[in-house]
C-alpha cells in the first residue's frame, strides 16, 4: 500500500506535543508574555533600542512551539531567526501555537480545531502589540503555513509582511502537487477526495494511504484551511512585502513563491538556492536535508537574514 511520504506528513495538524523550550534566553533581553489563555510567547527587545521595529513571527503547521520545534523535530529555526533579528536591533515576538498549550493541558480536541483559530490567534498578537505603542513599526513574518496566517493578520494592521516558504495555492492544490512528485499513484485519489470535501463538506472515499490527510477528525480543519487562497489574501496587502523561498525546500516548491510574486509584482523577491524549508543551508542531497530537521545546533541561512534585515531596514 502506498503511503504519504515524510514531507507531506509535516502538513498534518498533529505530530505530537511540542518540544519543551531550551534554557531561557539569558544573553538576550527577554520577557515571557501571555497574549491570551492559549497563547504564550517570548519577546526579545534590544536594550539599546528606544522604540524599535518589532517582528512578529508566525510558525508553520503542526503543534509547533515558539522556537520552531515539535516533539519529533527540533531545529530551533525560529529561535535563531529571533536572535538574529535581535543582534540587528530588531525586536521580535514568537509564540507557541495554541495546540501546544492544549496538548500539555490535556484539553486538545483535534476535531474541534479550525484554521480560523490560528488566524484569530495571530490577529490577537498583532493587536496586543499595536495597543502597546512601544514600537516604531510592526512587521509580520510568516513561515510555511504561518505565511498564509500572517497575510490575513497583517491586513490593515502591520507595516510590512515577510513570507518565508509560503504556499502560493490553496492547501488542497499544494498537497496534490506534492503527491504528483512524491506519490503519483495517490494524486488523482486525493484530488477527487478534496473536490468531494469542497462540494459536500466531507470526503468519504479515499485511499487508506491518504488517511493522515482525510481521516474524519482532521477534515473540518482541512476544509477551513482550504477556504483561504494565499494569492487572494496577499493581493489585499497594501504594505511592503518580501517573498522568500529556498531552492532546497522539499515541502514548498519555488513555483509557489512565483505564484505569490505574480499577484504582488511590486514585492521584494528572493530565492536562496541553498536553503531548505526550515531555513537551513544544505550543501548535499535529500539525506542531509532530512537530517537537518533534527539538528538544533545548525544555524539558519546567513543569506536569509541578509534579505530579511535589508527589507526591514529599508
Amino acid at each position: 500500500m502506498i503511503k504519504v511520504t515524510v514531507t507531506l506528513v509535516l502538513f498534518l495538524l498533529v505530530m505530537g506535543i511540542g518540544h519543551a523550550q531550551d534554557a531561557k534566553d539569558t544573553q538576550y533581553n527577554a520577557e515571557e508574555i501571555s497574549i491570551t489563555n492559549l497563547i504564550d510567547g517570548t519577546l526579545l527587545v534590544p536594550s539599546s533600542a528606544e522604540k524599535p521595529t518589532l517582528a512578529i513571527i508566525i510558525q508553520g503547521s503542526g503543534p509547533t512551539d515558539r522556537d520552531g520545534n515539535q516533539r519529533m523535530m527540533k531545529n530551533n529555526s525560529l529561535k535563531y531567526l529571533a536572535e538574529a533579528l535581535y543582534t540587528e536591533g530588531v525586536a521580535s515576538f514568537r509564540f507557541d501555537k495554541r495546540i501546544v498549550r492544549m496538548l500539555r493541558k490535556g484539553t486538545f480536541n483535534e476535531k474541534g480545531i479550525r484554521f480560523d483559530d490560528f488566524v484569530d490567534d495571530a490577529i490577537a498578537v498583532v493587536d496586543y502589540f499595536k495597543k502597546e505603542d512601544a514600537y516604531s513599526k510592526i512587521y509580520v513574518i510568516g513561515h510555511s503555513q504561518g505565511s498564509l496566517i500572517g497575510m490575513v493578520a497583517a491586513q490593515g494592521k502591520a507595516d510590512g509582511f515577510i513570507s518565508l516558504a509560503g504556499a502560493g495555492q490553496e492547501i488542497d492544490d499544494v498537497i496534490v502537487d506534492q503527491l504528483a512528485l512524491q506519490a503519483p499513484g495517490l494524486k488523482d485519489d486525493a484530488r477527487s477526495a478534496f473536490d468531494d470535501m469542497r462540494v459536500n463538506g466531507v470526503a468519504q472515499k479515499y485511499s487508506p494511504g491518504l488517511a493522515s490527510i482525510f481521516r474524519p477528525e482532521i477534515q473540518p480543519f482541512m476544509l477551513t484551511w482550504m477556504q483561504f487562497d494565499p494569492q487572494v489574501e496577499l493581493a489585499k496587502l497594501t504594505i511592503p512585502v518580501l517573498i522568500v523561498n529556498g531552492g532546497k525546500d522539499l515541502q514548498v516548491q519555488v513555483s509557489e513563491a512565483e505564484l505569490l510574486k505574480s499577484v504582488k509584482p511590486d514585492a521584494s523577491y528572493t530565492i536562496i538556492e541553498s536553503m531548505n524549508h526550515i531555513l537551513k543551508d544544505i550543501e548535499g542531497g535529500d539525506m542531509e536535508n532530512s537530517k537537518s530537521y533534527n539538528q538544533p545546533g545548525r544555524p539558519i541561512s546567513p543569506a536569509l537574514m541578509e534579505a530579511v534585515i535589508a527589507f526591514i531596514k529599508s
